[in-house]
């Protein structure tokens, strides 16, 4: 009998990739400022498992299967495409990015709570590094 094993983590997540980002029109960078979620229009749940990351809803072929070997990078900080003033002034609206083999630079927003416009991406950072070294 196959046993099923829990992941090792699960949130629900909006991204896009860094080439996304960069074709945004300057409303709604704008309008990011008030709802960071416009500049995101992936959506999905994200579940970290011991050998693979999977984005669900990815794409319209459907999920986003990372493994160890596929991710390049993982950042949490402010970039050129998403800065302090879409982020807001709290470390909270850090994107997670990561640089992968599968679908070029991607970000994400983990558990973003529009209201506040906080996030889990710091918590979310370090279990993607933990798990990559995992398998040193």
């Amino acid at each position: 009998m196959t046993e099923i094993k829990t992941p090792l983590a699960e949130a629900r997540y909006i991204g896009c990739t860094a080439d996304e980002l960069t074709t945004r029109k300057k409303g709604d960078r704008l309008a990011a400022g008030i709802d960071q979620s416009v500049l995101f229009h992936r959506r999905g749940s994200a579940t970290l498992h011991e050998d693979r990351l999977v984005l669900s809803d990815w794409a319209d072929t459907g999920d986003l299967v990372l493994r160890p070997v596929d991710v390049i990078s993982v950042t949490n900080e402010y970039t050129k495409l998403y800065g302090r003033f879409i982020g807001g002034l709290l470390n909270a609206g850090k994107p997670l990015i990561m640089g992968t083999t599968k679908a070029g630079e991607i970000y994400l927003m983990v558990n973003h709570k529009t209201f506040m416009e906080t996030t889990d991406n710091r918590k979310w950072t370090q279990l993607i590094k933990t798990w990559l070294n995992s398998g040193d």
